[in-house]
């Protein structure tokens, strides 16, 4: 059994779960699978085991010193109501669908937004565990533990703030938790700062990290009460008000940096400590947050940049040095620290692709990461996004 606890996922899974089941229970969502490798092949074997896991995820329900952690975390002890709701939370199987197309999987999770919603980075756990444990059933660790140890020893000369953000895409849930315990061993607090994964951040007594994902400026898009070119900024309003000043950190690229600078005025840059860059040009997002910052008058040392698109140590350093005296700078740091094995690495997602059966879509800062069923909308998009 790959899935052993309901904690074992990105801490904004659980942050955005509580938004949903408060202001939009509800909405329908629809969730789509895609691996973005295009030489990788899944098999009937694969899939077959796939569905067990699945089945076996279906049968887990929090415990009660789960439920006890996350109402301890300090944006969390109000919410009452909401940790009722996971006491009974389970999945239901009838809202995912698996199926083999041509040796690539397809994968489709629909329903309640925060029932379907909360599938995501457990289906990507399953599907990497389960392509590598075929594909690599004798892997040999030593060199993935040497990497390991040249990252740290690369922190040595230069005392970055970073976290681990690799729950969706580790080697295996083993690996993960050896990367975890050896970092803990290894690496000062003051620059391993804490985990997205719930469960690994409860067993060892670390901080769990992690705000917000990309579907949740998504939904914006599908709602009715607001229109498409304001869905940014509602859904930024939204967490705002649920959660009074915690967890803020916005992400910058859901409908590309220029529109995100445009919604992200005074009110908003204020209110929120920092951002989270995820696509595009690192150096670029920089830049033009730090000159959006100073245009608006705010002191952009009181500010944060979490860099976490596809980084290695070798570039966290890069982008360290040249900004850490203009803006506070953190990473994310997640495949490479997770599965940097002499592999290659997939490459899946599992994308909101739909809400109440209107399409929406995240416009990424960079080519390939583009995930919608209808054209016409992402033409409408686009011509919104640049008006």
């Amino acid at each position: 059994m790959i899935i052993k606890s309901l904690l074992d996922t990105d801490l904004y899974k659980i942050n955005m779960l509580r938004v949903y089941f408060h202001r939009f229970s509800n909405r329908m969502g629809k969730f789509t699978f895609k691996c973005r490798n295009k030489d990788v092949v899944f098999t009937p074997s694969m899939l077959k085991r796939i569905n067990e896991e699945i089945d076996s995820l279906c049968s887990l329900k929090f415990k009660e010193e789960e439920i006890q952690y996350i109402g301890n975390l300090s944006w969390m002890k109000k919410s009452i109501g909401f940790l009722e709701f996971l006491r009974l939370f389970q999945f239901n199987r009838n809202y995912i669908d698996v199926q083999l197309n041509q040796n690539q999987l397809k994968i489709e999770a629909k329903g309640p937004i925060f029932m379907v919603s909360y599938f995501e980075t457990f289906i990507l756990s399953i599907v990497s565990e389960v392509y590598y444990d075929a594909m690599y059933p004798e892997m040999d660790y030593d060199l993935a533990k040497s990497r390991l140890n040249d990252k740290i020893e690369l922190l040595k000369s230069c005392p970055l703030k970073f976290s681990e953000f690799g729950a969706r895409r580790r080697f295996s849930f083993n690996w993960h938790e050896t990367v975890i315990k050896t970092l803990i061993e290894k690496v000062s607090k003051d620059s391993f700062t804490g985990t997205s994964d719930m469960y690994l951040a409860m067993k060892y007594n670390i901080v769990p990290q992690g705000t917000m994902a990309h579907e949740f400026l998504c939904l914006g898009q599908g709602l009715d009460s607001v229109t498409l070119a304001k869905s940014q900024k509602y859904m930024f309003e939204q967490w705002a008000d649920e959660y009074r000043g915690s967890l803020g950190i916005a992400l910058s690229d859901n409908l590309g940096i220029d529109k995100f600078i445009e919604d992200f005025d005074l009110y908003l840059a204020k209110l929120f400590n920092g951002i989270r860059q995820d696509s595009g040009d690192p150096k670029v997002v920089a830049e033009k947050m730090i000159k959006h910052y100073r245009n608006l008058g705010i002191d952009t040392k009181s500010k944060t940049i979490v860099f976490s698109d596809c980084l290695d140590f070798d570039k966290a350093k890069e982008l360290y040095n040249e900004f850490k005296d203009k803006i506070n700078v953190a990473f994310g740091i997640g495949t490479n620290l997770v599965c940097d094995m002499g592999i290659s690495p997939l490459q899946c997602v599992m994308k909101l692709v739909e809400v109440d059966g209107k399409p929406v879509a995240k416009i990424s800062d960079s080519n390939g990461k583009l995930m919608c069923e209808d054209q016409s909308y992402i033409n409408y998009l686009m011509s919104v996004i640049k008006k």
